[in-house]
């Protein structure tokens, strides 16, 4: 099972960006999706996460900011970032609950990790 994420770069504070992230592999089902951010010298943080059934959870400070989504059938993630102050800089990761095959056994859940992806946001 992989988790590939992408979409972060360098932006204005007050511009958007988009995340998007993809599950990949031997799944048989995602419960949750979400992101986590980690800024330099912090804790990893919740920003915020999805239900398979589309319930949604966001950290305060994203909260009428940072809107989460999610395709089912692509097993895909996003995450529409608006309005971003400097302060939401950080490296964001992407997270999965799943449950997978292996060989042929189920397994899970499990929690799978994207590789990070970058965004920076200048004032």
């Amino acid at each position: 099972v992989q988790l590939q994420a992408s979409g972060g770069g360098l932006v204005q504070a007050g511009g958007s960006l988009r995340l998007s992230c993809t599950a990949s592999g031997s799944i048989l089902e995602i419960n949750a999706m979400g992101w986590y951010r980690q800024a330099p010298g912090k804790q990893r943080e919740l920003v915020a996460e999805i239900t398979k059934v589309g319930d949604t959870n966001y950290a305060d400070s994203v909260k009428g900011r940072f809107t989460i989504s999610r395709d089912n059938a692509k097993n895909t993630v996003h995450l529409q970032m608006n309005s971003l102050k400097p302060e939401d800089t950080a490296v964001y990761y992407c997270h999965a609950e799943l449950r997978f095959l292996y060989g042929f056994s189920p397994r899970g859940p499990t929690d799978y990790w994207g590789q990070g992806t970058l965004v920076t946001v200048s004032s």
